[in-house]
């Protein structure tokens, strides 16, 4: 039973996934991980790189690139930490703050429409057995797991 739910989690993941990447693409013009910085710094603000690349999930190297595209298009700028020249804070810019403020209803929308497939009763359902899964597996996550899992 478990391998079985399992795989159904990793194929409604992966649906869900390829129907979002598809509507960054087609709708925004940006990859998923800039749309998820878009995303992050819009909701919760300037945040350090290393922060940033724990809350979408990547690696540094990668989150590099990914700046470094959003700066080039002048949605995010870096601020230097007075108090450690070596460490940077990614802030949306003007320009940046327009496009949340512009793309993130309508992506909200989105979310709303390919949802819709469930009621709401089962999406309060779905929602809360998938805390459940993630809170218990990380209360019990073993500590060498738990560093391994930070080296990624």
């Amino acid at each position: 039973m478990a391998l079985n739910t399992f795989v159904k989690l990793v194929r409604a993941h992966s649906t869900v996934m390829r129907i979002e990447a598809a509507h960054i693409r087609c709708d925004y013009g940006l990859t998923e991980p800039q749309f998820g910085v878009i995303e992050g710094l819009g909701h919760l603000g300037p945040m350090p790189m290393g922060e940033l690349s724990r809350k979408r999930l990547v690696t540094g190297g990668n989150m590099t690139v990914v700046i470094d595209n959003l700066e080039e298009q002048g949605l995010v700028r870096r601020d230097t930490n007075p108090e450690d020249r070596r460490s940077f804070t990614v802030a949306l810019t003007a320009k940046g703050k327009a496009l949340f403020e512009r793309i993130f209803p309508h992506h909200a929308d989105h979310m709303r429409h390919m949802f819709s497939v469930l009621d709401a009763d089962e999406q309060r359902r779905l929602g809360d057995l998938l805390k459940t899964l993630g809170t218990r597996l990380q209360a019990g996550l073993p500590a060498h797991m738990e560093d391994c899992n930070d080296q990624t």
